[in-house]
């Protein structure tokens, strides 16, 4: 017989249909709402409307209410108890999913997968398998699940006995097993299983060039990208990863041209792979042509601009992408706390803090460290200090950020003062821990106790001094004017002394005018890295200041013969979230140069008054007396201070950043300024903090 439904049945059913489609969209979109307020007026209500209303609760994170509902239907089958098991699960309940899996009536193979599948998703893989075993079914579904987990554990020899009792291996197990043996590195088993697969998909053809891709095998890769059947975007950017991430551009990009659907991803990837290689215009195209961008390509392009030293476009690009309306991801907020601290862009790195504690991404014990190393090398020790003292428990990264924190600024007795406390607390210190100390004691005079912790190294704390701390301890001697004790310490050195150490001696040559020592430090410079232009300066500082000026002129012309170009003396200041950056010279190329080199007049005559007078042996050329006060009056450090003074509101200090050493008839100057303008101005150079107020210096001149 028959049944015919009559169209008033017909409409009926059509209408709960279209109620139970319209709370599941409702909830897909998160208007759970609205969801509910469909499902409220629906008059006939069926298992499915209930089914899907407390579904809907659980996609939208209210696992409570959806639990409401579910004890006020009227009656329930197998898929109501499985969706409030699977929506515990969603919500990270695994200890309620499995009470409710405890007391069902009736359980099929879905609820047993769906509680198997919750505890490995929890990383309780022992839980989970216990349940496997125990279960009266099993569908080829929950052997892949236990597969999986068993992988994700690392078990993989495990996962491959129980990989050969399935009665039914289907496609997603089989790459599975690919997928945990390319983990493994065992690529010739999971290539075995991948030739004997008797149809492969997308997925599998994927999962084996992605084997060989994150194995360093990129040209095997290669070769199976060129025969499968079919390639989806997945595919496409996994082989393009292959080359980027093996720096081999050339390749990466013909790839990309060739690519017929340009992912997010692999636009990313490719903006990576052409800043590490240092093409960062084409990076930029790339960028510049997406149509649609993610946080991960603002992330990508700002981590190139952070890495290759385009220090301002990633601060400027930064704001940019929160007006796109893009929230700054994890790498992103680094990357640009990286530049601050570079640049001390102390407005932008607070900004970058704020985003970071309303992202909660602060408590990390990684962000705390770079927080402490921006606000240092932005010249804000006392907001440095309060994030490490608000932050516990504190790990080794923290107290070495910290202590050298304290030495860049010449607070030596507050770096050794914190090295013995962290060592009260029995954390041992390490090898960075041991440089931050060591330049404490170099940058403050203290030789006897920067001997003691030497030598306390490898006898206390077990930690073999590197090249490193020896160039702190040639550096410590040479300051101090033991310029003999820190050549007989290099001679003795059990490896080989580096550049580091070299430039080291150098320097306290040219402090304390030992010339016989400079010329056979600068020999052994030259043949360390004959490109760097240092060795050759300090020896012609030297010469200069002994007035050889024709060894002045003989060493400018080795670096000419051996193309040895000087690093232009840079310095910059943040105003108004800008920085304005400032080479030696008249400020040409500045907007506001006229009411600069008016400042630097007016600033003359004060320091004039004061009892100044121009050190003129610290120009390098051989000029009469009048050039070398007009060549010391324009160096790139004094226009930055000048603009400061012009456009930093009282009160607040001038903070100024230099690419070199400053040079002492600067620091002559800038010491005095600090009294006759009453400002305080913090300037950092190449190697450290000077606090200039009152007309005093934080280093106490022993610089």
């Amino acid at each position: 017989m028959k049944f015919r439904l009559t169209p008033y049945r017909i409409y009926c059913t059509s209408i709960a249909i279209s109620s139970t489609s319209q709370i599941a969209w409702f909830a897909r979109i998160g208007q759970v709402e609205n969801a509910r307020r469909v499902f409220d007026q629906m008059r006939n209500k069926s298992i499915v409307a209930w089914n899907s209303i407390v579904s809907g609760y659980f996609q939208n994170f209210r696992p409570y209410e959806a639990r409401i509902l579910f004890e006020r239907m009227p009656e329930r089958n197998t898929v109501s108890w499985n969706g409030l098991i699977s929506g515990y699960i969603k919500n990270g309940m695994i200890r309620e999913a499995r009470e409710v899996f405890d007391m069902m009536p009736k359980r099929n193979v879905v609820s047993w997968t769906v509680i198997v599948r919750g505890y490995i998703q929890e990383g309780m893989i022992s839980e989970a398998e216990s349940l496997f075993w125990q279960m009266p079914e099993k569908n080829v579904v929950s052997w892949t699940v236990m597969l999986g987990g068993l992988i994700q554990d690392g078990r993989v020899d495990e996962a491959r006995r129980l990989f050969d009792l399935m009665p039914e291996k289907d496609v997603v197990a089989r790459t599975s097993m690919i997928g945990g043996y390319c983990l493994d590195g065992r690529l010739a088993e999971a290539r075995e299983i991948f030739d004997e697969m008797p149809r492969r998909n997308v997925v599998a053809w994927t999962s084996m060039i992605s084997g060989y891709v994150h194995n360093q095998r990129v040209d095997i890769a290669r070769k199976l990208f060129e025969v499968m059947p079919e390639k989806n975007e997945v595919s496409w950017t996994v082989m393009l990863m292959g080359y980027t991430e093996s720096g081999r551009i050339e390749e990466a990009s013909d790839l990309f041209d060739a690519m017929p659907v340009k992912s997010i991803v692999a636009c990313n990837a490719i903006i990576l792979g052409f800043g590490q290689n240092g093409n960062v215009a084409k990076a930029k195209r790339v960028f510049d042509q997406m149509g649609e961008k993610d946080d991960g390509t603002w992330s990508a392009m700002i981590k190139v601009y952070e890495r290759k030293g385009f220090e301002l476009q990633a601060l400027n690009l930064f704001p940019v992408m929160q007006r796109e309306g893009v929230r700054p991801n994890f790498p992103s907020l680094i990357s640009v706390l990286c530049v601050c601290a570079s640049l001390a862009s102390l407005d932008h790195g607070k900004q970058v803090h704020a985003h970071l504690v309303r992202s909660r991404f602060d408590h990390d014990v990684y962000v705390a460290s770079v927080l402490i190393t921006m606000y240092v090398k932005c010249g804000n020790l006392v907001k440095a200090k309060l994030v490490f003292e608000r932050f516990s428990p504190k790990d080794i990264v923290m107290w070495n950020s910290i202590i050298t924190g304290y030495a860049q600024h010449g607070l030596g007795e507050h770096a050794l003062k914190v090295f013995h406390e962290m060592c009260a607390l029995n954390i041992l210190p390490d090898d960075v821990t041991f440089v931050g100390v060591l330049s404490a004691c170099s940058y403050t005079g203290k030789v006897n106790e920067g001997l003691e912790i030497f030598e306390s190294m490898n006898s206390t704390y077990q930690v073999e001094p590197r090249t490193e701390h020896y160039a702190c301890m040639v550096d410590m001697l040479g300051r101090a004017g033991k310029v003999n004790e820190a050549m007989n310490l290099i001679e003795n050195m059990p490896v080989e002394a580096d550049a580091i150490v070299w430039g080291s001696l150098l320097g306290a040559c040219r402090t304390h005018m030992k010339l016989e020592m400079a010329e056979v430090a600068a020999k052994k410079l030259v043949q360390l890295e004959p490109k760097n232009a240092g060795p050759y300066i300090l020896l012609s500082n030297i010469y200069a200041s002994k007035g050889k000026w024709n060894d002045v002129a003989n060493l400018r012309r080795k670096m000419r013969a051996r193309s040895v170009s000087k690093s232009p003396g840079c310095s910059w200041i943040e105003v108004e979230k800008k920085v304005h950056m400032f080479t030696g010279g008249e400020s040409k190329g500045h907007p506001e140069q006229e009411i600069i080199m008016v400042m630097l007049e007016r600033l003359s005559g004060l320091l004039r008054e004061a009892g100044y007078f121009p050190d003129g042996s610290f120009v390098l050329h051989d000029l009469d007396e009048e050039e070398k006060v007009q060549s010391l009056g324009y160096h790139s450090e004094k226009l930055a201070v000048a603009y400061g003074l012009l456009k930093v509101p009282e009160g607040m200090p001038i903070r100024v950043m230099k690419n070199l050493r400053v040079c002492g008839d600067c620091h002559s100057a800038i010491k005095l300024l600090s009294k006759v303008t009453g400002r305080e101005i913090i300037l950092r150079d190449a190697n450290r903090f000077h606090h200039f107020k009152d007309g005093l210096c934080s280093c106490r001149d022993y610089w």
